[in-house]
């Protein structure tokens, strides 16, 4: 509270003059960056574990490198349904969303709105769902239970689970943050209903939700991974999913006798069944008559599933035999066929989905369980693997994916707040699971009328999978990912795109996702712009961006475009296309207010002053400054300011729900 009592006069006196102005940096402030120990003796949390793998030989014998990829300018079979541009979302487990998020509705987390807010001015929306494993016991409670402003305690004695999950009591501030955060940035979220109870159901989440989220409410979690129950001893031996269906129908009789759903929204907004196809299949639950008896209140339904799990090492003993070395299975996460096997069991839910007018998520996933592997889940493997393995269920007709975030002890986070006794002097890191939904964005877009094709020719190697983007089946962009390590230039791919029905331009902008190595951590760039490495973002790309433009041969009507190894390129097959999904400049929410004039981060003045350039006319938020034409067009109650020192918190005052 001493925060925002001292942020009140300068907020007031703000609001209170039109002048434009923007405080790029305090003088001599300086970036603090931390020395990390060798792989060997790091001590510290998973996070920041600098550990390195050995990247893997070259494949032998060479893959094909020279791809024919043969376009149609339309009737191509086999296209994928249309997708949102919101394809690509984040999965936030529920005890680590004061990390995320912010402290509360007064201390939103800036990095967190710029990163959400990258990602919205590419694809139009994104979905964030908060739950989880620690949804299941948690407790919405009075605002005066829990103290200091803060939103979320834990009972660290309860812990559960093969995730020792502990038990959270949480306030309504939680709700009000994030219906906050979506007056900022486009975000629809969901949130789970504790099940792990059920005589009664806790259906407090229900109304708050609905209230504090509104309109921004996707949809509300209906248990999570219910096949796993009996495993983690919530319930009995005989537990199925014919009673996992009357759970819910004695919740949805429970929710109208106490009249919580007030709008008759919520309850036609669940997510189910949620199941990690652990101890049920998808044809089990269906077969269950679940969309028969509750498809008026079910709206997606989804999965759970990680491609191989790392709990014997996050939660067992040492020397435990089935903790799996990292190095091992490196190379299964640098080939597609490995998306294809892991799809393979949800196809015929996707096809149930479209048959019942529903979407299918994927609502938890990454690359693997228990916190990720180290060296594969934080290093450029990830952006890879992650941006592959959503393009492939793309294709699939899922209709959306969500990749889950922990807290500071995993090696998977898309994105991670530092230490809190270091939020002053370190900044956040990004991971590569981020680029993945960065590139994501683009790729799909904001039509909302996406589809995607995998281009899986007999001759096309598993090394170097290759994805054709239409509107409306009308071919728009090429996404070619190279999987393999070479340093040599040798295994380049040269791909060479021809349209039949159609005509290329002269040209092509092509934007790629590079890394030296597939087993680097931090600093890949994304059409030559970077998140840094470790403690280094305030989520706004740093750097120059780079779009190459490359020259097509008008007389053959192709066009070459080469594909470092490792690396993805994304190709424009137009200027529409380009321009629809540009993306908006780096800053998004400008420094205004200094809460600290020590020991905070420094940001680099030209790239700031510069990084907004005229997106203000098209976002609000966007600019750097305001116009000074339009000062006067802006209310006193619509008017946000923001208290950054990077890395740390927002300070929001007069954006409450009405």
């Amino acid at each position: 509270m001493a925060f925002r009592s001292l942020c009140l006069p300068l907020l007031l006196l703000a609001s209170s003059i039109h002048a434009e102005i923007t405080v790029y940096h305090q003088q001599d402030q300086q970036a603090a960056f931390a020395t990390t120990a060798s792989g060997a003796t790091y001590t510290g949390v998973a996070a920041y574990n600098p550990t390195q793998l050995v990247a893997p030989p070259v494949p032998s014998p060479a893959v094909l490198t020279n791809i024919p990829i043969n376009l149609q300018q339309s009737g191509t079979p086999g296209l994928s349904i249309k997708h949102k541009g919101r394809f690509f979302g984040f999965s936030v487990e529920m005890s680590v969303a004061n990390q995320v998020l912010g402290k509360n509705s007064s201390l939103i987390q800036v990095p967190f709105l710029n990163l959400m807010a990258n990602i919205v001015n590419r694809a139009g929306s994104v979905m964030v769902r908060v739950g989880g494993n620690s949804q299941e016991s948690a407790e919405l409670v009075a605002d005066d239970a829990i103290p200091d402003g803060r939103i979320i305690t834990k009972n660290l004695t309860g812990v559960t689970g093969t995730t020792q999950t502990p038990p959270l009591e949480y306030r309504r501030d939680l709700l009000v943050m994030m219906g906050k955060i979506s007056q900022l940035v486009n975000i629809h979220w969901f949130v789970g209903i504790p099940w792990f109870v059920t005589t009664p159901f806790a259906t407090a989440i229900v109304k708050a939700a609905d209230e504090e989220l509104g309109d921004h409410l996707l949809g509300l979690q209906a248990g999570n991974e219910p096949d796993m129950y009996t495993l983690h001893g919530h319930r009995g031996a005989t537990y199925s999913p014919f009673d996992y269906g009357g759970e819910m129908s004695d919740f949805l009789t429970q929710v109208a006798s106490e009249g919580v759903d007030t709008t008759g929204r919520a309850m036609k907004s669940l997510v189910s069944p949620s199941i990690a196809d652990f101890a049920w299949t998808p044809e089990q639950v269906w077969d269950s008559g679940l969309l028969d008896n509750h498809g008026d209140n079910i709206a997606f339904l989804t999965v759970e599933k990680y491609p191989r799990d790392n709990c014997a090492a996050m939660f067992g003993a040492p020397g435990n035999p089935d903790i799996v070395d990292p190095q091992s299975v490196l190379p299964l996460y640098l080939t597609h066929d490995s998306h294809v096997e892991l799809i393979k069991p949800y196809l015929n839910s996707t096809q149930f989905a479209q048959d019942k007018g529903k979407e299918f998520l994927m609502f938890e996933t990454n690359t693997a369980s228990c916190g990720g592997f180290l060296g594969i889940s934080d290093s450029f493997v990830a952006a890879l693997w992650g941006l592959d393995f959503a393009l492939q269920m793309a294709h699939s007709n899922f209709s959306g994916a969500m990749f889950h975030i922990g807290g500071q002890n995993v090696f998977y986070n898309p994105f991670t707040s530092p230490p809190t006794n270091e939020s002053t002097f370190h900044q956040w890191t990004v991971g590569g699971i981020y680029y993945a939904g960065l590139v994501m964005s683009e790729i799909i877009g904001p039509s909302n009328n996406t589809q995607v094709f995998n281009y899986g020719v007999d001759s096309l190697s598993s090394f170097t999978p290759i994805y054709n983007i239409y509107e409306n089946g009308v071919p728009v962009r090429v996404a070619i990912i190279n999987y393999i390590d070479d340093p040599s230039g040798a295994s380049t791919v040269h791909a060479t795109i021809s349209l039949a029905g159609g005509t290329l331009p002269s040209s092509v902008k092509v934007k790629y996702l590079l890394a030296k190595t597939v087993v680097q951590k931090g600093g890949y760039t994304w059409a030559g712009q970077t998140f840094g490495g470790n403690f280094e973002s305030d989520g706004r790309p740093m750097g120059d961006e780079d779009i190459k433009t490359v020259n097509c041969d008008t007389t053959a009507g192709t066009c070459t475009i080469d594909v470092p190894a490792p690396g993805m390129a994304l190709v424009f097959l137009n200027d529409d296309a380009f321009t629809e999904n540009k993306g908006a400049p780096a800053m998004t929410f400008p420094t205004t207010v200094h809460t600290k004039t020590r020991n905070t981060a420094k940001v680099d003045p030209t790239a700031l002053s510069t990084s907004n350039g005229y997106r203000m006319s098209e976002h609000e938020l966007a600019g750097t400054s305001k116009p000074p034409k339009d000062a006067a067009s802006v209310t006193h109650a619509s008017l946000v300011f923001v208290g950054v020192v990077v890395g740390a918190i927002v300070a929001l005052l007069g954006v409450g729900r009405g």
